[in-house]
């Protein structure tokens, strides 16, 4: 699909869902007026599976249902960039292979968002929300798309993001690119829903597919999740194949699942995670590999002790009477909870972002360079930015891209420090050294502050997050709604050691199935205060 004004491409998914709307009236019309239709508005995974499996509804009419929200709510939230043309008929597809008997598995003819930073060998493109890319070739699918396609999983649109994975500017406004636009919040549509993965988390909130695969270097699958109110699970380095996704920065980069349940994402991370010849690192996980619905245990916080991570209380009065009750809650289903301390907690970040400005020239050049296409540089890229800049670079610049430009190679002495340094104070001296200390088998804090005012002029505001501490160290992360703040969603995070995914899930479903906190969105057009 070419590159569209923001206008052409809304009217081109209401004809979209207008000419599939057609189509499905012309073939089953009498189908459809002998059963009621099936409500995709907080649809979950296991609730459309039994749908399709009773026979009242097909993969078709759920994704044709998909397309048509689309084209109904997405002009009030800008979170699809592109869709799918062959979503309706690899639907069609797995419905064939449904009525011969054949279900692969939980995900079978459910559509799927992902990030537009995703490779996908099909007719979308892949972009990071940016212009250089839209006549690049994407060959191939990525590790984790082929995984979702072997699972019979209908991947029906791509998100826009923060631009790059808000890895260009340091003023940028999250979820803004050149080829996409600002994405809204879903919740209050004048305020932020962070990112980097900001498509897929207000898609998701506004039930546009049933789940969303979003990436995270730092905090860009668990800040739009919190934002967004859903879960959102970040998980170990390695347990999800980075191959096929758009890098920034090897040490930290991994993708995830951000779903409305967490029974959703846990169904989705079995499928995502697997051993790939082109990510060794993902060998690492190969005895990981499990089905986590498994994990899925209302009692799943008896017996858990729970370090309550206290440095992150204190910054925000309005989450800290959100979240405090919840610790409560944690405590009358069974876990003990500790405060603990990160002594190391405001010491790496600086050796982080050197790790990252390293990597990321490191990587995007390999990147670019194996894809193909005019721009096989970062430096090509920000010539390309410079000419232009009134359609790249209208709100703010590449500040980023010219820091990562002048770095030397992954050799150099000042990476290898930094790379020590930033592991040393958020694994030793961090998550394991505290776990040890302590006794505890997770740790809890609030998972941030909630959405801010999109300002394009200034870019984002900074409220604090908790997820750097599990992003540098590569250990896993998950969010799950907690409840409001004058209609804005606070999230909760639970995250722990690497591998700790089921001893989290078990916590995080449990917390989930004691509060029901999460609540639809009504797409406010401004803040009411």
């Amino acid at each position: 699909m070419k590159n569209m004004s923001n206008i052409d491409r809304r009217e081109f998914l209401r004809s979209s869902a207008a000419v599939g709307l057609g189509l499905m009236a012309a073939n089953s019309a009498s189908a459809i007026a002998d059963r009621p239709p099936v409500e995709l508005e907080e649809a979950t995974v296991a609730g459309l599976q039994a749908a399709m499996s009773s026979g009242q509804t097909t993969a078709r009419e759920i994704t044709q249902g998909y397309l048509t929200r689309i084209a109904e709510i997405d002009k009030k939230l800008n979170s699809i960039i592109e869709l799918n043309p062959d979503a309706l008929s690899i639907a069609e597809a797995m419905d064939r292979e449904r009525n011969a008997g054949k279900v692969r598995g939980p995900l079978h003819g459910i559509p799927v968002l992902i990030k537009d930073n995703i490779d996908t060998g099909d007719k979308m493109k892949t972009t990071a929300g940016s212009l250089a890319l839209v006549d690049a070739p994407t060959p191939k699918d990525a590790f984790i798309v082929e995984q979702l396609r072997n699972a019979g999983a209908i991947i029906i649109a791509k998100t826009n993001l923060s631009e790059w994975a808000n890895f260009r500017s340091t003023k940028s406004s999250s979820g803004w690119s050149g080829r996409g636009g600002q994405t809204h919040n879903p919740y209050i549509l004048d305020r932020n829903p962070c990112g980097s993965s900001s498509g897929s988390g207000s898609a998701v909130a506004a039930s546009l597919a049933t789940v969303a695969v979003g990436t995270e270097t730092d905090g860009s699958v668990i800040c739009p999740s919190a934002t967004c109110g859903i879960v959102g699970i970040k998980p170990t380095l390695g347990l999800v194949s980075r191959s096929g996704i758009i890098p920034i920065a090897h040490s930290q980069d991994t993708a995830g699942p951000m779903c409305r349940t967490v029974a959703d994402a846990a169904a989705l991370l079995t499928v995502l995670t697997g051993t790939d010849t082109r990510d060794t690192i993902t060998s690492a996980a190969t005895q990981q590999k499990k089905d986590y619905t498994q994990f899925l245990q209302r009692d799943g916080l008896r017996g858990a002790k729970i370090g309550v991570a206290r440095q992150f209380f204190g910054r925000n009065d309005k989450v800290d009477k959100v979240i405090e009750p919840h610790l409560q809650i944690l405590k009358d289903g069974g876990a003990t909870l500790v405060d603990v301390e990160f002594p190391k907690l405001r010491d790496f970040g600086d050796a982080e972002y050197e790790v990252l400005l390293f990597e990321f020239k490191d990587d995007l050049n390999k990147y670019l360079a194996a894809r193909g296409g005019q721009h096989k540089t970062l430096k090509d890229l920000i010539d390309f930015n410079n000419r232009n800049a009134e359609k790249e670079m209208p709100y703010f610049g590449q500040e980023i891209f010219a820091a990562a430009e002048a770095k030397a190679g992954l050799e150099d002495r000042a990476y290898r420090l930094a790379l020590l340094q930033s592991k040393l104070m958020t694994q030793e001296q961090g998550i394991d050294g505290v776990a040890a200390k302590y006794g505890v088998d997770a740790f809890v804090a609030p998972s941030g502050g909630v959405g801010w005012n999109t300002d394009l002029i200034n870019g984002d505001c900074g409220v604090f997050e908790s997820s750097s501490l599990s992003a540098v160290s590569g250990y896993p992360n998950i969010t799950v709604p907690a409840g409001y703040i004058q209609g804005l969603p606070v999230g909760i995070s639970f995250f722990g050691k690497a591998f700790s995914e089921p001893t989290l899930i078990k916590i995080a479903y449990a917390f989930e199935q004691a509060t029901k906190a999460r609540k639809k969105p009504q797409f406010i057009p401004t803040y009411p205060g």
